[in-house]
């Protein structure tokens, strides 16, 4: 058995070291910097502690355990599982983008052989590993699915910078395209993740359960979102409503905040595309979407109506914006929200620094134009917003940073009476 996984970010590179910790495991990535890195010991997602990486890595691609990486496609080409782990984003236009999920299928297409199995982890919906990705195998390969190769998926379940649910601690969702291939599938990820594994019946329901996953997530931060907006009219605390309202054993404890990232605030725009596809409008979840993707105007209403009130001029007034990252304590920046929060300041005129000691300087930069630092600047500021919950911000010294009656706003309920307003 040897197993290519295609993709090493976030979702490939932990998969493809747990894999080779049992198999011969080829890790392929379009991005020689990234294979380097890799080679070397040090994943720049720091998900993959160094000792960890290292335990696992070869010098070639005949070991018979063991994980190497490389940007070549000929490495691969003795395997007979692939497993595809790419990104699948949205445009401008929230229109899903299958872009990289073509070209990963093109790239297995050209070294499929008679028995393999392709199996895809990236979320899609219901439907688009059979409708759009095994067509690009057939035609690049020559060969008949079912027939000649076989194809599973098994949804991706990371949760970047967690370090307590890793991927062989999460139950895993499999799926095979016959019976048989959904058994040999479901055995594979069943050797090596210790929380279990289950068997849909079909590959489209294990697509729907991963894409449900997190709309459910979704339509609930967006109900709480909505809450806190009447709560703020009301003068009444969220926080303390959401306390009181989570004594009762089933209520759920969602809370507010800016919904980014690459699962929560995507996969929604994913089910959504198919049910209009099917004819149905899909009111609820494209509700959930639209309100959670003002939040960061209304993020921003909320400092300048606080920096109002303690009569400081808005236009061109110092603000700090406490980290960028989509979540605490990691370095992802995909579809961070924190840059719409960014944006409408900078519309009232307000010059705004971005401090964040986890997000890459050069990445913001090439997503989003922004300039960040990593260390805290030596100055006074007339608003602080605390955008991210970093662990790093809990021990910041306000007071040195703040000038006069410079307002504190809290969008993560993080800074407790520190604050001026939260969400």
């Amino acid at each position: 058995m040897k197993i290519a996984v295609i993709g090493l970010g976030y979702v490939g590179l932990p998969l493809a070291r747990l894999f080779a910790t049992k198999y011969a495991v080829i890790g392929f990535d379009i991005s020689q910097n990234r294979i380097n890195e890799l080679q070397s010991g040090f994943d720049n997602t720091l998900e993959i502690e160094q000792n960890l990486l290292e335990s696992v890595l070869v010098n070639n691609n005949n070991e018979a355990k063991g994980l190497f990486c490389t940007s070549e496609i000929n490495d691969i080409k003795d395997c007979n599982f692939y497993i595809v782990t790419v990104p699948t984003p949205v445009d401008k236009n929230n229109k899903p983008d299958l872009t990289p999920l073509y070209k990963a299928s093109e790239t297995v297409g050209k070294v499929l052989k008679k028995g393999d199995i392709v199996i895809y982890e990236s979320t899609v919906y219901p439907g688009a590993t059979e409708e759009e990705c095994i067509p690009v195998l057939e035609k690049i390969s020559g060969l008949k699915f079912n027939v000649d190769f076989f194809a599973g998926y098994s949804p991706e379940r990371i949760n970047p910078g967690d370090k307590e649910h890793t991927v062989d601690k999460i139950l895993k969702v499999t799926a095979g395209s016959t019976p048989e291939t959904g058994q040999k599938v479901n055995q594979l990820y069943q050797s090596v993740i210790t929380a279990g594994t289950h068997l849909a019946p079909n590959i489209k329901v294990a697509e729907a359960a991963k894409v449900i996953e997190n709309s459910q997530r979704d339509i609930n931060i967006a109900f709480v979102n909505e809450l806190a907006k009447i709560f703020n009219i009301l003068e009444i605390d969220t926080q303390d409503v959401l306390e009181a309202a989570g004594t009762k054993w089933n209520f759920l404890p969602f809370k507010p905040g800016l919904v980014g990232g690459h699962c929560i605030g995507v996969d929604p725009y994913y089910l959504a595309q198919k049910a209009q596809q099917s004819g149905y409008n899909p009111e609820i979840i494209l509700a959930g979407r639209k309100l959670n993707d003002s939040m960061g105007e209304y993020v921003a209403s909320q400092v300048v109506k606080l920096m109002i009130k303690n009569e400081i001029a808005v236009k061109n007034a110092d603000l700090l914006m406490l980290g960028i990252t989509f979540k605490e304590n990691c370095p992802d920046v995909r579809n961070t929200k924190i840059v719409d929060v960014i944006a409408s300041l900078s519309d009232y005129g307000v010059n705004v620094t971005i401090f964040d000691p986890w997000a890459k300087t050069e990445e913001v930069i090439h997503e989003y134009g922004l300039k960040t630092i990593n260390e805290l600047p030596q100055q006074q500021f007339d608003a602080i917003v605390l955008g991210v919950a970093h662990s790093a911000f809990a021990d910041l010294d306000f007071e040195t940073i703040k000038k006069g009656n410079a307002v504190i706003y809290d969008v993560k309920g993080f800074l407790g009476s520190k604050a001026d307003g939260k969400l």
